[in-house]
């Protein structure tokens, strides 16, 4: 019933537009309040935040976008990664390629490739009622009761700090209303989809106000395990819950308390081999095989080869999505724990000043597993089929099917202190932040699956047979994680960070037209961190070789980031203004290296214009910004896979690149009502990009040296990105009850995945949709809600991450002029999630 119910929505969805209009999801936007929006003639008063106050949208001199709870609904947005499919086109989402719930977040360019290291940062600050989210870990957990998410594009180190060099994210829950009340919502889809959720708004009893909010979601997997008793991929299960406690002592004083709590299980998308040495490597000098070359290397020879064959049973396919993967491999999912408490106090002391004080602590504790690989990744199996070699025996069967097992635990506490108010024709806000995280992670990569040779009786190799193999059966030391317990430790670091910001912004209203906006921010970042394993050597106990050239780390940085706006009301309608920011992002360094080699911050400095315009009797808004920035310092990464005997190592070296990266972009956002009820929108974003050619030097121990000039690229950027939407609600009968139509659309070109290749993944169209019969009236004004949902409506199919380096020669190792081609096997790659739909009832009461 449900496939056919889809059927039937991709058909009136179809059929009610003429054309699927590109749309912005800066538009896609319902008035936050919904009094305004009564009383406002056509689109009505978007009210945000972005300024630490509460202002109209139009006339916020800052480019962003804002997402409704109508827009998410709308949307079928579950969880932040639903964001991905390029609802705003300047806002990137990806998620972490070995599990869903750490999530790559970028806007305008700045999108940090692996900041899943508790040493490194994010370069976009995500933001949850105020408070800063350390780690991109948890961030994929489900939403709760969502008023709107804020998409504020461009530096924002005033107001919101460190880490928000391409902009902040800024998700803003419901508060508590006082009066009884609630929603209640169920669904069900495809892939075994089923959500339930609950949100019931309590009495005001003596000044307190009490909400409580609680979230099931579930998804089984979208590609199959063969394994009996093993988890498939693309697959989750999300629970959590809510308490936010309102206290109002005073018609001064607000006091909001909320306290959550949530676990996601799931599994990465299934990783596909694309390819088969697709740049034909063998045996012999580089210059006879130029396309088999890594980048940032200058072999004369290429050596270990000849290319190893395929093992029997083994699919490439590089055309679209697997529904079963080709061998069954162990598959545990992966878990991810989040917790924690804010509490925001609100004193109204004068008519001139409000302070606030934001409180705040969380933690996550993650465990990961990830099989999605299977045999489509090194290492790999030596005897082929024909063969008379020896080896993969019953005894000792030739390993495979790299299972990365990983383990994150990370706790934070945040105060921030402010005071927000007008004097005269003076807007100020002035603050004090503190934050002081501590991270520790560990990992492994065992080999999981083994092949046993059957031979026939000239002891030829006709086939092999697969088989499970022990791994993780040592004893480690009782501060690595459950995931790695047992295994050999590629490695296992700690890090300590401490922050310390003042800031203050003023507006000076000159006129009542000119309004001139500065604004500084001082930080100081104190970091600490320690290599406890590499390699499965423990540093603690035997320290490294001064060889290795290990050093802890213990780094401090100060820095002052102004801004500056000159902003004009042209009109009532017509706003433009002119601005000047800085960000910056804080160092590190990297766990995946053996000396834990160190990074500086970057830092960046934009320079931006913009136009929000209402017209057409406020049936119609266009807003324009274009900006270009400046980010010195790069932080980029070079990756590979380092094999030592039958285990792999992933070295991930991040280096500074020298010389200014620029980053160009222009963005586009329109929103018409032509009629009553029906919304038209569009956005478009186009963004450049480029980091200057970096020099890379290798030294071998016999004093070879090769130097290169390597190009480095912007991952998750397309340069080409629009979004569109149309929106239609038709009354039914007398009251309240609506029949409403939503359809978008949403296009991404073909961007870099890693920051050293030049290879692409695909281009991207997903169409969404939603038929919804809206308030029906039930009595004792209660409402009721049934809607027909599609994401994904025609079943797109694109490779959204495509990883070259196991289809190149191996990382230089012991001589930097030759370079192995022993582990390669091909591209492999990760298929967007396909076609899910469903049906949903919600009652209002």
């Amino acid at each position: 019933m449900i496939r056919s119910s889809a059927s039937l929505l991709c058909c009136m969805l179809l059929a009610s537009v003429s054309a699927p209009a590109l749309a912005s999801a800066a538009a896609d936007q319902q008035p936050v309040d919904t009094t305004a929006a009564a009383e406002d003639a056509g689109l009505g008063t978007i009210v945000v935040t972005a300024t630490k106050r509460e202002t109209n949208l139009q006339e916020t001199p800052i480019s962003m976008a804002v997402m409704s709870t109508e827009a998410l609904k709308d949307r079928h947005v579950s969880s932040l990664y639903d964001l991905a499919d390029g609802a705003v086109p300047s806002l990137r989402i990806a998620t972490f390629e070995a599990r869903q719930s750490a999530l790559t977040i970028g806007i305008r360019g700045i999108v940090p490739l692996d900041a899943n290291q508790p040493a490194r940062e994010q370069g976009v600050g995500i933001y949850v009622d105020g408070v800063y989210m350390g780690r991109q870990h948890g961030l994929n957990a489900a939403l709760f009761d969502i008023e709107r998410v804020e998409v504020l594009k461009g530096p924002q180190g005033t107001l919101f700090g460190r880490n928000t060099e391409g902009g902040a994210l800024s998700i803003v829950s419901k508060a508590p209303t006082g009066e009884w009340g609630g929603r209640v919502e169920a669904g069900a889809g495809n892939y075994g989809g089923r959500t339930a959720n609950a949100h019931i708004n309590l009495p005001s009893i003596a000044g307190f106000s009490i909400k409580l909010d609680g979230v099931i979601q579930h998804q089984d997997a979208t590609t199959r395990n063969p394994m009996a008793g093993q988890a498939g991929w693309n697959y989750y299960n999300r629970k959590g819950g809510r308490a936010a406690v309102r206290w109002q002592p005073t018609s001064t004083i607000t006091n909001d308390f909320a306290y959550d709590v949530a676990k996601d299980e799931n599994t990465p998308f299934y990783s596909q081999l694309l390819n088969f040495d697709p740049n034909h490597c063998v045996n012999g000098t580089q210059a006879s095989q130029p396309n088999c070359k890594l980048p940032g290397t200058n072999y004369t020879d290429l050596t270990g080869g000849p290319v190893k064959p395929l093992l029997p049973g083994i699919v490439v396919n590089g055309d679209m999505r697997m529904g079963v993967a080709d061998i069954g491999v162990p598959q545990q999912v992966s878990v991810d724990k989040t917790h924690g408490f804010t509490n925001t106090l609100k004193w109204e002391v004068s008519p001139e000043i409000e302070l606030r004080s934001i409180t705040a602590w969380r933690g996550v504790d993650a465990t990961q597993w990830d099989n999605s690989g299977g045999a489509h990744r090194p290492p790999l199996v030596s005897p082929s089929v024909g063969s008379t070699a020896a080896g993969c025996t019953t005894a000792s069967p030739c390993t495979f099917s790299r299972y990365s097992l990983a383990d994150l635990r990370q706790r934070q506490f945040s105060q921030e202190l402010q005071a927000v108010g007008t004097v005269g024709s003076i807007d100020y806000v002035v603050g004090g932040f503190y934050f002081n995280e501590h991270v520790s992670d560990d990992a492994a990569t065992p080999s999981s699956m083994g092949a046993v040779a059957v031979r026939n009786s000239a002891g030829a190799i006709t086939g092999f047979n697969y088989v499970t193999v022990p791994f993780c059966t040592a004893s480690t030391p009782a501060f690595v994680g459950s995931a790695v317990n047992g295994c050999s430790i590629d490695r296992a670091s700690e890090v300590w960070s401490k922050s310390y910001a003042a800031y203050g912004q003023i507006t000076w209203n000159a006129t009542d037209a000119l309004h001139i906006t500065v604004g500084g921010r001082y930080t100081h970042d104190d970091k600490k961190g320690v290599l406890h394993y590499s390699r499965n050597v423990n540093y603690d106990t035997t320290p490294p070789a001064p060889s290795v050239g290990y050093k802890p780390l213990d780094a401090k940085w100060n820095r002052f980031n102004p801004m500056a706006t000159v902003a004009y009301d042209v009109s009532n309608g017509l706003h433009v203004y002119a601005k000047y920011a800085t960000g910056y992002r804080a160092g590190g360094a990297s766990s995946r290296t053996s000396n834990y080699q160190a990074f500086n911050p970057e830092d960046v400095k934009s320079y931006e214009v913009g136009l929000k315009s209402d017209f057409w009797n406020n049936r119609a808004r266009f807003n324009l910004a274009g900006y270009i920035m400046d980010r010195k310092n790069s932080q980029v990464d070079i990756s590979s896979i380092q094999f030592v005997g039958s285990s792999s190592f992933n070295n991930l070296v991040t280096i500074n690149a020298p010389g200014i990266t620029k980053i160009r972009g222009i963005e586009a956002d329109l929103t018409v009502e032509p009629i009553d009820g029906l919304t038209l929108n569009a956005s478009y974003a186009y963004t450049y990009t480029k980091i200057p050619p970096v020099l890379i030097t290798a030294t071998d121990s016999a004093g070879r040296r090769t130097d290169v000039y390597q190009n480095f690229y912007i991952v998750f950027t397309p340069r080409n990105a629009a979004s569109g939407s149309i929106d239609y609600a038709l009354p039914i009968g007398s009251g309240d009850t609506k029949l409403k139509f939503h359809f978008d659309g949403n296009y991404s070109q073909a961007t870099q995945a890693f920051d050293q290749f030049a290879t692409k993944n695909d281009s991207s169209l997903i169409f969404n949709g939603r038929i919804s019969l809206a308030d029906i009236g039930t009595g004792n004004g209660h409402s009721l809600t049934l809607s027909l949902w599609g994401r994904n409506l025609f079943n797109e199919q694109y490779v959204f991450r495509r990883d070259p380096s196991n289809s190149l020669p191996g990382a230089p190792t012991s001589n930097v002029t030759q370079g192995s081609i022993a582990n390669v096997l091909g591209d492999y790659g990760n298929f967007n999630a396909p076609r899910t739909y469903g049906v949903e009832a919600s009652i209002k009461f």
